[in-house]
């Protein structure tokens, strides 16, 4: 992968990858992330049966939604701060009225999605101001296609655009990679680099973001920035040269 997927999670507080595996810890983070997602998922289900217990399940709408997703060891990762399938895939599932019933698909949305769904299927007075798009469509029918891609940001400059089949990412220095989800779900092969897919690429970029800001003045923690001018990624204020070894 280019260079600069790294500098997005170069200092972390989570343990590294090599200390997991040095420390015979691996087992034991994938057990704990699993049964994390157990607790949550039985938490759910109490949810679930309450408000059919009482009589609300018929009138109330549930959205499962969870926070960005974790890398077990994918890509020699442990922790979030990628712009991959794994860091920014997360669940999403709607039940209640306006709702169908057992419906599946696999169009990218957007968590930005939610409010604006949520307005139309409580009935509610639709608003023009929101960057979200209402996925009653495809909750109603999940074959209905999307306006547009999902898209995902990682400080000023680095995005990740995930089409149905794709993934596009750009990093800030200009580097990029491609992955064919369908047939990669794992993304092991960037290509990028291959002439045939070209128009793939043309077509992703168009959905880069226009407006893309520099961080609030005063930010910190897990601010990436980058220097054109000395060719430099800044993490959390310090400097990161090409040469500098990966931190392990």
């Amino acid at each position: 992968t280019p260079r600069f997927s790294w500098y997005l999670h170069w200092n972390l507080p989570e343990p590294r990858l090599k200390w997991v595996q040095e420390n015979q810890q691996w087992r034991n983070l994938v057990r704990c992330y699993l049964a994390a997602t157990s607790f949550v998922d039985a938490q759910v289900g109490r949810l679930i049966q309450t408000l059919e217990a009482t009589g609300l399940a018929d009138n109330t709408i549930v959205v499962v939604w969870g926070d960005h997703g974790w890398h077990l060891g994918e890509k020699g990762i442990t922790g979030k701060n990628t712009l991959w399938e794994r860091s920014t895939r997360v669940p999403l599932i709607f039940a209640g009225p306006g709702v169908g019933r057992g419906g599946h698909t696999m169009q990218p949305a957007e968590l930005l999605d939610l409010y604006p769904t949520l307005v139309e299927l409580c009935g509610l007075t639709p608003r023009r101001d929101l960057e979200g798009l209402s996925l009653v469509p495809q909750l109603k029918n999940p074959s209905t296609p999307r306006e547009r891609p999902a898209i995902t940001s990682h400080n000023q400059g680095n995005h990740g655009i995930r089409s149905e089949r794709w993934r596009y990412i750009r990093y800030a220095d200009g580097t990029e990679e491609l992955y064919d989800i369908k047939n990669d779900p794992n993304e092991w092969t960037n290509l990028a680099v291959a002439p045939q897919h070209a128009a793939i690429l043309a077509g992703h970029r168009q959905w880069l973001p226009k407006v893309d800001v520099p961080p609030a003045p005063g930010s910190a923690n897990r601010v990436l920035t980058y220097d054109r001018a000395t060719d430099e990624a800044i993490w959390e204020g310090a400097a990161v040269r090409r040469g500098d070894p990966i931190p392990q």
